[in-house]
């Protein structure tokens, strides 16, 4: 769930004790299974709240029953093993299809609410998935013309859509199937421009759960978060975290996404205990004094690099995660408290040790074990792996025969991430190993973002490269060149790989370029590129003046906006979305003009106006309106 760097500190000679470190053993007998579990609660706890969405709710006797009649809807047409991909957002109705599908033994595919038409075409080419289930104005074209139904639904709640069909299709041939024993199957990003599939079995997740539970204290009584984005498998472990512990789950708002103080008063009004959020999204809350009168008690953060621990007045326990989807969810955590001794440092927290049944270790690229203060890469084993992707020569590649030093192991995956394991145990994140980067917790394979742009015939070949800002963040920009005799514009280009590309994945910036600067071995120069592109930007940024008759608002909307899109040709008369803007940068955006302004905007609010001259015109109203003095 996490990338990131902290300080070298503490580092061991190269004569030290070997890379390797064990989990906890998984304590007693095996556990239930993950839908056992959740039955045991509804047989002893019918009439506790299982979701808990503003004004509605549904116990677990209703939630159980919910699921029963989807499963009956879907009997005879989906069997068990086949794959499902499900497009629906954080609701009573995910948690109702998760549990049904599971029920069934179908393999639950999640894909988000909108995940766009081109990447489900994609995903339904390369897969055998029999049914997308969601709201039928989001399924691709291709899929209404099938074979469909409604199902039996809760269409209540913030994020629930007005009706939800399952829709039937033919395999396309040679699609592969799901892995036998899967229980889920997520999508990650693919270095061939095609998203890659990795299934996990129930017993990895069960394990998953089992130290969840224990760490988090989740019990009944509990309000557990439905925060993450339903294509990343750390949803899974929020739902059925709370469903097997017999807590209720929370779905959040879509607009508790945009910015720290919305997410703190959902937490707030809707009674949180337990969360798990995402680095970019929490990261702003620290630098805040820690809200007053918080229920929450445990804070799971992951999905990017921490810069900084939480500081003294921070009640919750956050605990710093990392993991891939190969590995279920999590596989090191560090856990952080008020009461600790290094409270008041600045250094950024590690990403910590092993949790139960998971083991790692660094090795070269041999698959040597290196001594404890040498980099190397990071590789797991244990109960936690993944069964592998659905391409078997993809999992061969990469779910590999462990060192000699671990014989009790059959397989451990190669993460590609470079790290250093400390005297301690505790481990340092370097970097990666290959081109892949994390953008807002998501990873990110630049040649899928590339290949998303040569679809387009006008263009002939793309790079894309993902520098950093001064506060460490990196966004992805777009190098393109156009083929022979095409125009393209830049928004068009942006426009269209969206229908290919998750949000995280859409590039802020693209550049058209004349030709590729080459280095000596004739490979595109990326640095080369990048110092062309800031030579450029730094042309345009002189040449990209203020309005003189700009306001004060005016002026503050239109330079944090170029900044934050890397766009100085950006006007006032733009739209924000139309300019490249993101649901992650109307965060960042909305955090700016607060800071700036002390008037806080809410995303759907600034979402809907036509230009950057109308954002500001809503702020200037709003501080008359409250009087505050210009900034």
């Amino acid at each position: 769930m996490t990338v990131q760097m902290i300080n070298r500190q503490d580092v061991a000679p190269t004569d030290a004790a070997p890379s390797i470190l064990h989990g906890a053993p998984l304590a007693g007998p095996a556990a239930p299974g993950v839908l056992a579990r959740y039955e045991e609660w509804v047989r002893s706890a019918p009439d506790a709240p299982a979701v808990i969405d503003g004004e509605h709710r549904w116990t677990y006797a209703q939630l159980d029953e919910a699921a029963d009649a989807v499963a009956e809807a879907l009997a005879g047409r989906i069997r068990p093993g086949d794959l499902v991909g499900v497009c629906l957002d954080r609701s009573a109705a995910l948690v109702v299809t998760a549990v049904a599908l599971t029920r069934i033994g179908a393999v639950y595919l999640p894909l988000g609410p909108r995940p766009g038409e081109r990447r489900i075409n994609a995903v339904t080419e390369d897969l055998g998935v029999v049914c997308l289930i969601g709201d039928p104005t989001v399924l691709p074209v291709s899929h209404n013309a099938v074979q469909q139904f409604e199902l039996p639904l809760p269409g209540e709640g913030a994020n629930a859509t007005a009706s939800v069909v399952a829709a039937f299709g033919p395999l396309a041939p040679g699609a592969r199937t799901a892995l036998p024993g899967s229980l889920y199957a997520v999508l990650t990003s693919g270095s061939t421009g095609r998203p890659k599939a990795v299934a996990v079995a129930e017993p990895a997740l069960a394990s998953l759960l089992d130290w969840y539970r224990t760490e988090t204290g989740l019990a009944p009584g509990d309000r557990q978060s439905l925060l993450i984005g339903v294509a990343f498998d750390p949803h899974l472990m929020e739902l059925w975290g709370g469903l097997t512990s017999g807590a209720a789950l929370v779905p959040a708002p879509d607009e508790v996404r945009w910015g720290p103080a919305a997410l703190t008063d959902w937490w707030r009004d809707a009674g949180v205990t337990v969360s798990v959020a995402a680095t970019p999204m929490i990261e702003p809350l620290l630098d805040r004094p820690w809200p007053h009168e918080l229920e929450i008690r445990h804070l799971v953060v992951g999905g990017d690099r921490m810069r900084r621990r939480p500081g003294p007045d921070v009640t919750a326990t956050v605990h710093n995660a990392y993991g891939p989807a190969e590995a279920t969810v999590i596989t090191t955590t560090h856990a952080m408290r008020a009461s600790d001794p290094d409270v008041h440092g600045d250094a950024a927290p590690p990403i910590g040790t092993p949790i139960a049944g998971a083991t790692v270790a660094v090795t070269d690229a041999a698959g040597t074990v290196l001594a404890r203060g040498e980099d190397g890469e990071l590789r797991i084993g244990g109960t936690c792996l993944a069964l592998g992707y659905l391409d078997p020569e993809l999992t061969a590649d990469r779910f590999t025969a462990p060192p000699a030093e671990l014989p009790d192991l059959d397989r451990m995956y190669r993460t590609g991430d470079r790290v250093r394991m400390l005297a301690d145990g505790r481990i340092e994140f370097l970097g990666r190993l290959d081109d892949q980067v994390k953008i807002s917790g998501v990873r990110i394979e630049p040649a899928e973002v590339e290949a998303a742009f040569e679809h387009d015939t006008a263009v002939r070949s793309a790079v894309v490269t993902a520098p950093r800002d001064a506060e460490g963040r990196a966004r992805l920009v777009a190098y393109v060149l156009p083929s022979a005799g095409a125009t393209p514009a830049a928004d068009e280009l942006l426009a269209a790989v969206r229908a290919w590309l998750p949000e995280q994945a859409v590039p802020s910036t693209v550049h058209l370029v004349d030709a590729f600067p080459l280095d000596a071995n004739g490979k595109v120069d990326r640095a080369a590129l990048r110092n062309q592109a800031e030579e450029a930007l730094e042309r345009t940024t002189a040449e990209a003046a203020v309005p003189d008759d700009a306001t004060a608002d005016e002026r503050l909307v239109l330079v944090t906006v170029r900044d934050l899109l890397g766009r100085p040709e950006t006007t006032l008369d733009d739209n924000f979305t139309d300019a490249g803007g993101t649901s992650i940068l109307v965060a960042r955006l909305l955090e700016k003009l607060e800071g700036a302004t002390r008037v806080r905007l809410r995303a759907p609010e600034l979402l809907r106006q036509p230009d950057l001259r109308a954002i500001a015109a809503v702020i200037g109203k709003r501080r008359t309106a409250a009087r505050i003095p210009g900034a």
